[in-house]
């Protein structure tokens, strides 16, 4: 019987088919041999999820229809319960409820984590499950000055994660990234304005 290894959960027997006709396989082998792919939190990645204020969330349809949705909060708004275990608090939306309808019939979910400032990117395989009328979990998952109510959680259990290579991502900034990178620059204009002003004076 053959053993089975983390990154299974993307590597089918048809994708590794394909690496081998491709000519990645023999690299994948060498990775997997090293130990590969995670299923557990470990540092690294609680400091990554600690900075997130956005992620995208994957679902399926019973039928293999596929979704994604963008989850945006503040930094942190996606909990670590667990080693093995993320949640989040599910607030009012467009009331499609088509992530919510797919969990309820087909479990397997992926989240995927971007940092685009530092082209940076996290997969995460699991099994989601839609929580309703938990308000000791929601209290948990919802910071106290975050003007919104939540309707309901959804934990996401941890089969495996990666990270990938930088290449090809764009690098963006937000608002408050760009605010950090623009500081001393600001601060040195305004000494700058200072200094004319003084020297404006004395003419």
């Amino acid at each position: 019987m053959t053993q089975k290894i983390i990154s299974d959960v993307a590597f089918s027997p048809t994708v590794k088919a394909w690496q081998e006709r491709m000519g990645s396989r023999a690299a994948y082998v060498k990775m997997e041999e090293k130990g590969g792919w995670h299923d557990r939190i470990d540092a690294g990645l609680e400091a990554f999820i600690a900075e997130r204020d956005s992620f995208y969330l994957g679902s399926t349809s019973v039928d293999g229809q596929p979704y994604i949705q963008h989850r945006g909060g503040k930094k942190g708004f996606l909990k670590i319960l667990d080693p093995t275990t993320l949640a989040f608090a599910d607030f009012k939306g467009n009331k499609q409820f088509i992530s919510a309808g797919n969990f309820s019939e087909n479990s397997k979910a992926f989240i995927f984590l971007m940092d685009y400032a530092n082209r940076r990117r996290i997969k995460i395989w699991g099994m989601a499950e839609v929580i309703e009328d938990d308000p000791v979990l929601l209290a948990k998952l919802v910071d106290q000055d975050y003007n919104a109510v939540p309707e309901r959680a959804i934990i996401f259990r941890i089969t495996a994660w990666d990270s990938n290579c930088p290449q090809h991502i764009p690098q963006k900034f937000g608002v408050s990234e760009l605010k950090e990178i623009l500081e001393p620059y600001e601060l040195r204009i305004a000494e700058l304005e200072e200094k004319i002003l003084k020297l404006e004076d004395r003419d």
